[in-house]
């Protein structure tokens, strides 16, 4: 099972030079994967949990493939309604050729009611928009010579029922995000049953954990998988492999943005699980 990490490119302590040790700090601890989110504007619903600076995340996965050589490079998540989708497919494209293949995305339909306003887009097509360009996407790779660039992942994040389908049918993936166990395990055979339905095969399990390493064990039903002592977090990797889990994505964000101005403190705890898994 591969590991990778959510890197924050948001945050008061963002910055250049800040991204780039997070990129050298994962690609040097041997970490599989690095990907960062998404927002285009900056709504107070935005701001109130990601604040600016936000790096827009072709841009900055365009620069940090330039500083990196082998770890994979993705988003989790690109909002799909947000951009056209024939420029998304090609933004994508360029990057997967000029990363040499590294690209994985992972596309979601959005949450920021705020944000989508000030877009001029539809809030309440967020769903359909976002399968009706995951499907131009795909043709474009397919029939265009200029959208050309082998295959790129995708990882289609959300629990809901629609979340599910549109993995089945459109995804490569299914990419759900800081979960309790016991929820995934019932929404993971809830996906089996929904590929089955549908006569198509079952994506493949890809998630994104909250990883919080305590000194003290975790204890109680809304324990997130990623959280309590480093024993807790190990067994919870193991049972995220026994689970088929193909990649697994850390995400050390804690939720407070004045922690982007102390990176070290997730990179040592990223150390921390790489010795003991890597």
């Amino acid at each position: 099972m591969k590991l990778g990490v959510n890197v924050p490119n948001f945050g008061p302590g963002t910055r250049p030079d800040v991204l780039r040790g997070w990129a050298e700090t994962v690609e040097g601890l041997g970490f599989d994967l690095l990907m960062v989110s998404d927002h285009v504007v900056i709504t107070p619903d935005v701001a109130e949990q990601y604040p600016a600076p936000f790096y827009e995340p072709f841009t900055t996965l365009s620069w940090l493939a330039a500083i990196t050589t082998r770890v994979r490079l993705g988003t989790t998540v690109l909002i799909v309604p947000y951009r056209n989708p024939l420029l998304t497919a090609r933004m994508a494209a360029n990057l997967q050729q000029l990363s040499g293949g590294r690209l994985v995305l992972g596309v979601g339909v959005g949450w920021a009611r705020q944000e989508f306003e000030a877009l001029g887009v539809p809030y309440e097509r967020r769903g359909a928009l976002t399968d009706e360009h995951l499907t131009v996407m795909r043709r474009a790779w397919q029939d265009e010579d200029d959208y050309r660039a082998g295959n790129i992942p995708i990882w289609v994040g959300g629990g809901s029922d629609a979340a599910l389908r549109r993995a089945v049918l459109l995804g490569d993936a299914w990419h759900p995000l800081r979960f309790t166990l016991p929820w995934l395990e019932e929404r993971t055979e809830r996906l089996a049953a929904v590929a089955e339905r549908l006569g198509r095969p079952a994506p493949e399990l890809v998630p994104r954990v909250l990883l919080r390493i305590t000194d003290t064990p975790v204890t109680g039903e809304d324990r997130r998988a990623g959280e309590g002592t480093l024993d807790q977090v190990m067994d919870d990797m193991e049972r995220l492999r026994r689970m088929g889990a193909q990649t697994v994505l850390l995400d050390p964000y804690q939720g407070d943005p004045d922690e982007t101005r102390h990176p070290e403190r997730a990179w040592s705890m990223l150390e921390t699980l790489a010795t003991a898994h890597l």
